[in-house]
């Protein structure tokens, strides 16, 4: 195939198609990576119990920073400043309290459920060439689209239904102002339709084991950064246009006023479905947007951190 196509000036241009497919690499970035787990960690990859070491460890570590930022709150200003109710600090009762039914969950739950894979679950087949780049992202994307469609209805129908919404889900809502450690403060049940999802829609979508392992570490991180009550500037729904990312502004607001908001990652099904709602930003961010005009479609509000 020629690069190259002569014009009738008998210059030659470039085919940009065929630029584009000489610029991508035929072999995937991951394959070194992927050589290296398969040759040295094989048991390790095919492990049911490494999903869950991903998860918790991934959870802990950022429910950790999160913490960290609130016990700063009260002598750093700046921080506290990008608290969405920056006049109310996170109480170390509630923090034990959520973590107990965290660890509870996981130690009655999770970790036997995942030993009992071992005894009925076949042997992983793990994957000789590794995604490119573009399967790869379109294959996050793919779970990020499907993962919240599937929880939108779950979501919806338990706040619809008021025997499920109090056997299941009022848990969560026991905190009104919600904090990172809130993220998994929840029923079994809830927890396992969750975990779920995670992983078998990767399954669903014939991902590669790295791309599943890698919607599973994002999830998790806009799961926390959804309950951690801060909203900053870098923060994924402040750079998404048009107020198509939830965040944690509109994630807060579903804790207070509980029949709006029920998206985990985007807006839309929310939007079609008349369940959006105004929502508060951090006084930081209010501030900040009343300089600039919005390309959001619903009308940030503030008043000094309070409902």
């Amino acid at each position: 195939m020629e690069k190259y196509k002569e014009t009738e000036l008998g210059l030659h241009v470039s085919n940009p198609v065929e630029t584009l497919i000489n610029i991508i690499p035929e072999k995937s970035l991951f394959q070194p990576i992927w050589n290296y787990l398969r040759e040295n960690h094989q048991d390790t990859l095919r492990s049911p119990l490494l999903p869950v070491i991903i998860s918790v460890s991934t959870y802990f570590i950022l429910c950790l920073f999160y913490t960290t930022l609130d016990c700063l709150c009260s002598v750093v200003p700046s921080i506290n400043r990008y608290r969405i109710h920056a006049s109310q600090p996170v109480k170390l009762q509630n923090v034990l309290k959520a973590l107990g039914l965290t660890f509870y969950n996981h130690v009655v739950f999770v970790f036997p459920a995942s030993v009992a894979q071992w005894y009925w679950r076949p042997e992983l087949p793990l994957e000789e060439v590794a995604p490119t780049v573009p399967e790869f992202t379109l294959g996050v994307l793919g779970c990020i689209i499907l993962f919240d469609f599937q929880y939108y209805l779950w979501h919806l129908v338990h706040h619809r239904s008021q025997w499920l919404y109090v056997n299941f889900h009022a848990i969560h809502h026991e905190y009104s102002r919600p904090f990172c450690w809130v993220t998994q403060y929840m029923s079994a049940w809830e927890l396992t339709s969750v975990g779920f999802w995670t992983t078998v829609d990767p399954v669903l979508l014939r991902c590669h084991t790295i791309t599943g392992y890698a919607f599973m570490v994002f999830n998790i991180w806009v799961s926390v950064d959804d309950h951690s009550g801060y909203d900053f500037p870098w923060s994924i729904h402040n750079l998404v246009p048009f107020g198509l990312w939830g965040g944690s502004v509109k994630h807060d607001t579903h804790h207070r006023r509980p029949t709006t908001n029920f998206e985990p990652f985007f807006s839309h099904w929310d939007w079609l479905c008349g369940t959006n709602s105004e929502y508060h930003h951090s006084p930081a961010m209010a501030a900040e947007k009343k300089k600039t005009p919005s390309t959001d479609t619903t009308k940030p509000i503030v008043k000094n951190g309070l409902d």
